[in-house]
């Protein structure tokens, strides 16, 4: 028979046990919470979740978001749901996602999904309206709806605190530049107010040469004749549609634009242009990087 537990030695345990339970408590409340199931159809959406630290179940055409994204890269576990349009929607069930993210682009395709999981719709780029105040509620609300509140804040401050930063990289005169996009070898879009590009000109104290009418999405389609006689160093954002560079070569009209004859033209990398803050900081970054090249080359 054992003897009996001296009372110092019993409020030893005692102390221990409580310290014991404390431990597992405080370990629990402070726990990183249980990471949501999420699925997308939209890339915007996409980029942002994975830079809140959420790897999405799926994402529609991930390969073409590769394309015109770029980055963030989706990750190798993150299942390719098809046409964002049209995505499949048997694979999409067999996922069992807790929330499917569309914005209002897919509004159509709710009645059918809602049948698998809660759909959220969250809208981004609805003029008139404080274009970069709108990213910034997208990234609250995307970070609220995964349990990452403290994860949008951090992406918020950096993200602004990194364009600051960029501004201050710039000479003190830029010229004032053109932003487009190819659409075919005769036909550009260029890029204006209520969009990503302009909301990004404007943190870096920047001036954009176009200031006709703009879509919702914050671009004109127009004819590259358009373009002739703007005073503005030309900014072309990658990719070029398939056999478009080869045409431009051999088209006088492009031949004959500015920043094409006196080699001034600045080339980006793909940059989404309907993103949120992930774009908005590549678009920076790229600007930022191929102006201090320009200047250094002028120089």
């Amino acid at each position: 028979m054992s003897p009996p537990a001296s009372p110092a030695r019993s409020i030893r345990y005692r102390a221990g046990a409580v310290w014991l339970v404390a431990l597992m408590l405080s370990t629990t409340l402070h726990a990183e919470p249980e990471t949501p199931a999420v699925v997308t159809l939209d890339w915007t959406q996409a980029e942002t979740l994975v830079a809140l630290g959420i790897d999405p179940l799926g994402v529609a055409q991930i390969d073409a978001y590769h394309d015109w994204v770029g980055e963030p890269r989706m990750p190798e576990s993150t299942v390719d749901l098809g046409l964002r349009n049209q995505p499949n929607l048997e694979l999409l069930a067999s996922l069992s996602p807790d929330h499917i993210l569309i914005s209002p682009m897919f509004a159509n395709l709710t009645p059918r999904l809602s049948r698998i999981a809660p759909v959220e719709n969250l809208a981004l780029y609805t003029p008139p309206g404080d274009t970069w105040g709108q990213i910034r509620e997208l990234t609250r609300e995307t970070g609220a709806l995964v349990d990452r509140t403290d994860a949008a804040e951090r992406l918020i401050e950096t993200t602004e605190s990194r364009l600051e930063n960029l501004k201050g990289r710039l000479p003190d005169a830029s010229a004032p530049l053109l932003l487009v996009q190819f659409m075919d070898a005769r036909h550009v879009r260029v890029f204006g107010a209520n969009g990503l590009y302009q909301a990004v000109l404007d943190r870096l104290g920047l001036t954009n040469a176009w200031t006709g009418t703009t879509n919702d999405w914050g671009f004109s389609l127009v004819g590259i004749e358009r373009l002739a006689g703007i005073e503005a160093r030309l900014v072309v954002v990658e990719p070029y549609p398939v056999g478009v560079p080869a045409e431009l070569q051999e088209g006088g009209l492009w031949q004959h634009q500015a920043s094409v004859r006196d080699a001034t033209l600045i080339t980006l990398p793909p940059v989404w242009s309907f993103g949120a803050l992930p774009s908005a900081r590549r678009f920076a970054e790229q600007l930022v990087a191929a102006l201090d090249e320009a200047t250094y080359v002028d120089d």
